[in-house]
């Protein structure tokens, strides 16, 4: 029987083939095309509409990297916004922070329910975690329409194509900038520069009017092709970037928090861009 492989169509031209060994779930859910398959290497392998959205091997790396930055960073953070994320990952990852409360708005209650099924380490059981309201509705009209401020907004989006479009825009940024409170920060996945840097060109235009302190910090998913991911950043207590060393390694003890990628120096060395994206940021 001839091997059947995966191909990813998000950039042309070049990208990536990954060999399906098993295949849990192919489905159109109404909002995207939906697969969840094996790998030997990878996991199981979660994509939408032939993107590759995440795979059980390095997820952590994406999802402790995005959560956890902010909110050491801020240090006294009592709600988080989570846009996006129906995998359960981020969820997961920002519930380790014992005292807080969060919040997440998923567009497609059928990704999370088939996370839960295909991809339950993902999750690890926060979808049932009290401190966690899980909302289903677009998130775009969620940061438009709430009267609830938060002390960190996660946008856990797909790429600036389909539903995950609108949460690239200046009017994106605009709304979750008016729902943050005072001294907050929103981060944003912002795709691989490398291939994307169009995406981080428009990101540092469109978001930068809105805050005092915008930039980016970086990770290496091996999942995502082109090398350095780049998470998008904004607040405006400019102060939050040069939380250090010590204070970062004492506030990740104190709640106890167990990772594999992050850590205080790997946050503070992942917002030193390569020069590349310093200059293309700085012409931007």
């Amino acid at each position: 029987m001839s091997e059947r492989w995966f191909r990813e169509t998000l950039h042309e031209g070049i990208g990536q083939e990954i060999r399906v060994d098993e295949v849990y779930f192919e489905s159109d859910t109404g909002q995207q095309a939906l697969s969840i398959f094996g790998n030997r290497h990878l996991g199981r392998v979660m994509t939408l509409d032939g993107v590759v959205q995440t795979t059980e091997a390095d997820e952590f790396i994406y999802h402790e990297m995005l959560a956890h930055t902010p909110i050491l960073a801020h240090g006294n953070v009592e709600s988080v916004l989570i846009i996006g994320g129906g995998d359960g990952g981020m969820l997961r990852e920002v519930l380790k922070h014992p005292a807080l409360r969060v919040t997440q708005v998923e567009i497609d209650q059928a990704v999370i329910d088939l996370a839960r099924e295909y991809l339950p380490n993902h999750s690890a059981g926060s979808f049932d975690d009290p401190r966690a309201t899980i909302v289903i509705a677009d998130g775009m009209d969620f940061v438009r329409e709430t009267d609830q401020r938060f002390d960190v907004i996660i946008s856990d989006s797909t790429d600036p194509v389909g539903p995950g479009e609108v949460l690239f825009t200046d009017d994106f940024y605009a709304l979750a900038k008016r729902c943050l409170a005072p001294g907050g920060v929103l981060v944003t996945q912002n795709g691989v520069p490398f291939v994307q840097m169009e995406e981080v060109i428009n990101t540092r235009r469109r978001m930068s009017p809105h805050f005092v302190d915008m930039t980016f910090y970086c990770a290496a998913v091996p999942t995502y092709y082109g090398g350095i991911m780049t998470f998008a950043w904004g607040t405006d207590d400019k102060a939050l970037r040069r939380t250090s060393l010590e204070v970062l390694g004492w506030r990740a003890r104190h709640v106890g928090l167990k990772t594999r990628y992050y850590n205080a120096a790997v946050h503070q060395g992942a917002f030193a861009l390569p020069q590349f994206l310093v200059e293309a940021i700085e012409a931007a």
